[in-house]
């Protein structure tokens, strides 16, 4: 299924000119002027300057009527289209097919690479976060066609996610320019009565043909997906790329993990003789009707295994769509680091470095980048301080948890309020209630003390825990604490199961 995201820069030019020279603040009007014929009108408007009313195509002199003390730059659509090609290339980090789409947009096929960035919302998040650090205006929409993408950017909201093959749905209701009609079209589809995309569908073709030609039909059967649209990505100038043209279309699935294992075979000659291993994978399949399909691959250390590397891109081969046939296959590393050659372990020495990678690796590809961990020691009091996620392949630091402090083996992410009853408020407590389960403590080891971290934040100066090892009658443990009294008393929680 094809997944595609649009990128839509509202103001490029006045963005792009702000970025490059610093030009008026944000809430000053910025306009972009070019010569017409034998008048100067506005090519492009930020948006401080749209607030005011003007317009592209607006003549000049009437805009600095309106607006006293307007800045004007000169356009310069070359040097503008140049620089989105180069942000189009910036936006390879997130998938292998990235084509511009000029003016103002960019189109990215995330199908297959959405994985690597947490999901298509995840993703999406990204990309917005950082193009708006960098000073641009962005809208960005993801749908399975570039028409319905490039619509739902425009008209829906900010940042939009379609369902798979829902497009139809949200389109009903769009005006009919967000199907890439000229001004002339929709003006004469208006004089029919014809505003919406859903009044479109319930016209017969034929006489929709005769008078408008191919352009209305084409666009709404391509933004439904009834119809192909190609489109012209980038070739990224990767150095380590491999490449495999087929005499006749391919598209059994043994056959794609054929290809898929021989190029991984020769992407590994490559690497080995420059000294380098993979750390991201780009697979990418051209279809006889021109529709690339594109697979994506990471690696939690630089790998040059064929056979790692092709289980890898095999996992993620059932997202291609081969269409009528595939007539070429590239695989690329956009992504290398330093790899130097090394002994082999003798069996029954220690571990295979390369095998607890190669696990990582399946592990973040079936499960997600993010769920995928391991628990690190932090130098802090607080139980629920003391553990941090990091990387699963991270190295060692140098702390480590007190071996004199014995911890459960399983610690809640927030404590959960405990009904106890003790024999003395100081005592540990001999029932306890928790999630409605009334549970009597056979033994108890504590109290340990723990005082809060009055260098961090004041609400800690006077904070006090008592901790208690509990274990009830059916042998199950827990872990309680008793916080610093009131005049209400002592609440207890319990903050952990189970004995490390």
């Amino acid at each position: 299924m094809r997944r595609v995201v649009c990128v839509f820069l509202p103001t490029w030019p006045t963005d792009l000119w702000r970025r490059r020279h610093g030009g008026p603040p944000p809430d000053e009007p910025l306009v972009a002027a070019a010569q017409e014929g034998p008048r100067r009108v506005l090519s492009a408007v930020d948006r401080a300057a749209r607030g005011l009313g003007l317009r592209p195509g607006l003549a000049l002199v009437q805009a600095q009527a309106m607006v006293p003390g307007l800045t004007v730059i000169e356009a310069d659509p070359e040097g503008d289209a140049a620089a989105l090609t180069r942000l189009a290339a910036w936006c390879l980090a997130y998938a292998p097919l990235v084509a511009p789409d000029p003016p103002d947009g960019i189109w990215i096929d995330v199908a297959g690479a959405a994985h690597l960035h947490g999901g298509e919302a995840a993703l999406l998040a990204s990309l917005r976060r950082r193009l708006g650090r960098a000073g641009y205006r962005v809208r960005a929409a993801l749908a399975d066609t570039p028409g319905a993408a490039w619509a739902a950017a425009r008209c829906l909201a900010p940042e939009t996610v379609l369902p798979e093959g829902r497009q139809r749905d949200h389109l009903l209701d769009l005006p009919l320019w967000s199907l890439r009609l000229d001004r002339d079209t929709v003006s004469g589809l208006a004089q029919l009565g014809l505003t919406r995309v859903a009044h479109l569908l319930d016209q017969p073709r034929g006489p929709l043909r005769l008078r408008f030609g191919e352009e209305p039909t084409r666009r709404l059967d391509q933004a439904l997906g009834h119809a192909p649209e190609p489109l012209a990505y980038l070739v990224p100038p990767v150095a380590h790329a491999v490449r495999l043209a087929f005499p006749e279309p391919i598209g059994a699935p043994e056959t794609l993990a054929r290809v898929t294992g021989r190029l991984a075979a020769m992407l590994a000659d490559t690497l080995a003789r420059h000294g380098l291993g993979a750390r991201r994978l780009d697979l990418v399949f051209r279809r006889v009707d021109g529709l690339d399909q594109s697979v994506s691959v990471g690696t939690a250390r630089p790998s040059r295994d064929p056979r790692h590397l092709a289980r890898l891109l095999a996992e993620r081969l059932s997202t291609v769509d081969p269409g009528h046939g595939l007539d070429e296959a590239r695989l690329a590393a956009p992504s290398v680091e330093r790899l130097e050659a090394r002994q082999l372990a003798a069996p029954g020495g220690e571990p295979d470095p390369d095998a607890m990678a190669e696990l990582v690796d399946r592990l973040v590809l079936r499960l997600g980048p993010g769920r995928v961990y391991r628990k690190a020691p932090v130098e802090s009091e607080w139980p629920e301080r003391a553990v941090r996620r990091v990387a699963p392949l991270s190295p060692a630091g140098g702390v480590t948890w007190p071996a004199d402090l014995p911890r459960p083996g399983r610690l809640l992410p927030v404590p959960e309020p405990v009904a106890v009853l003790a024999a003395l408020p100081d005592a540990p407590p001999t029932v306890f209630t928790w999630r409605g389960t009334r549970r009597r403590v056979a033994r108890a080891d504590g109290p340990e003390r723990i005082f809060g971290e009055w260098w961090l934040t004041d609400d800690e100066v006077s904070a006090c825990r008592d901790y208690y090892r509990v274990e009830d009658e059916t042998g199950a443990r827990y872990w309680l604490f008793r916080d610093s009294l009131t005049k209400d008393g002592a609440r207890w929680w319990l903050h952990g199961l189970g004995e490390a």
